[in-house]
């Protein structure tokens, strides 16, 4: 059996914390995937050795997270040790912020809603200028990228529950470093990232959670390569 940490902290406020339990059902009775979950809340992802031994890590909405710290370990040990790492949601907006703190060399690389006092102009996660918390809204895909090729087709309509997203400012730095953004909204706002060399790093800032029928193509693609994969420990 394969296993899959969720980092997060675990709330039944969190509507798509609560839809977990069937979309792993679906996963195993469904799709036939062998898979257990486990959560590691945001303070104990600190320690990279919390996450280590899984074979994937899903880091899941319900931002802010009580650790910041452990929200971007997380995402650096996916990303460093080569497992197969989604995120959604807050877990988007903090591989972000990892991503830019450790490749970009952007140390002070913010995230606006974890620092409410500080002026948000110059963070790396700032709030939307519409919040698309409860809506639904179109997502246009890249040709030939990992996202397209799951959902099989250029565009989808997604759900999401958020309010804080990418800053363009610092858009041009982080593809320059090797991050690929795949989905963007109808006004060329980005939704979606993935790390291409990575057997498995896709960010969406919609909820996959929440979709009608469970599971969603990108979580089914997710087990996937969590239930293939054989390079959990070895950096890459």
């Amino acid at each position: 059996m394969k296993t899959i940490a969720l980092v997060g902290d675990r709330s039944p406020t969190v509507r798509a914390h609560t839809r977990i339990p069937v979309i792993m059902d679906a996963l195993r009775d469904g799709a036939g995937f062998d898979l257990d979950v486990y959560w590691v809340p945001t303070p104990a992802a600190e320690d990279p050795a919390a996450l280590r031994g899984f074979d994937g890590i899903w880091m899941v909405p319900g931002s802010p997270y009580r650790s910041e710290a452990g929200a971007i370990t997380a995402a650096r040990t996916a990303r460093t040790e080569g497992i197969p790492f989604l995120g959604t949601c807050g877990g988007f907006q903090h591989a972000m912020l990892e991503f830019a703190r450790d490749v970009c060399g952007l140390a002070d690389a913010r995230h606006a809603e974890n620092e409410p006092g500080n002026p948000s102009e110059d963070a790396l996660i700032v709030a939307l200028t519409c919040s698309l918390a409860g809506h639904e809204a179109v997502v246009e895909l890249t040709g030939g990228s990992l996202v397209e090729r799951l959902l099989g087709a250029s565009r989808t309509v997604e759900r999401y529950h958020c309010s804080y997203g990418l800053s363009p400012a610092f858009l041009d730095l982080l593809r320059a470093h090797g991050m690929r953004f795949t989905g963007h909204d109808e006004s060329g706002e980005v939704r979606v990232a993935e790390l291409p060399g990575h057997p498995f790093f896709l960010a969406t800032l919609f909820q996959p959670e929440l979709a009608s029928e469970p599971p969603h193509p990108l979580i089914q693609g997710f087990a996937n390569a969590v239930t293939t994969s054989t390079s959990t420990s070895a950096p890459l």
